[in-house]
């Protein structure tokens, strides 16, 4: 037979199980909320990044295209400057002064002493600008 003292026993255990069990579910819920609001905060960070992602291909788009706009001006530049720049087909239709210049960019030649008479002529204390 079951004597009162095991009954006791019993019942105080069962009390103290069921104390537990309330605190676990209350533990449980708490998680679940947490659970949930990092949820949201994930989804939310998941939207932030595919925008970003977005954004970042707009502006490497963006740069990609300014670079090659860049380029076609820097090839129609060359192209001019190319044209501008040509050398004369007959190079035996140099001029002198043309060839005094090589000569002088080549150190071959001394460069004209100037003529120092117009300064003696004038005034003293005045500039002569022309």
């Amino acid at each position: 037979m079951v004597s009162l003292e095991q009954v006791r026993l019993l019942e105080s255990k069962v009390s103290r199980t069921i104390d537990y069990v309330k605190k676990v579910s209350e533990e449980n819920a708490g998680i679940k909320e947490k659970l949930e609001s990092y949820q949201k905060r994930i989804d939310g960070l998941e939207v932030l990044i595919q925008r970003f992602k977005e954004d970042q291909n707009l502006i490497e788009d963006g740069i990609l295209s300014a670079l090659d706009r860049l380029n076609q001006f820097e090839d129609a530049l060359e192209r001019i400057l190319s044209k501008e720049t040509k050398p004369l087909p007959d190079t035996k239709a140099r001029s002198k002064k043309d060839d005094r210049e090589e000569k002088q960019d080549a150190g071959l030649t001394k460069e004209p002493e100037p003529d120092l008479t117009e300064e003696k002529n004038s005034e003293p204390g005045e500039l002569d600008i022309f």
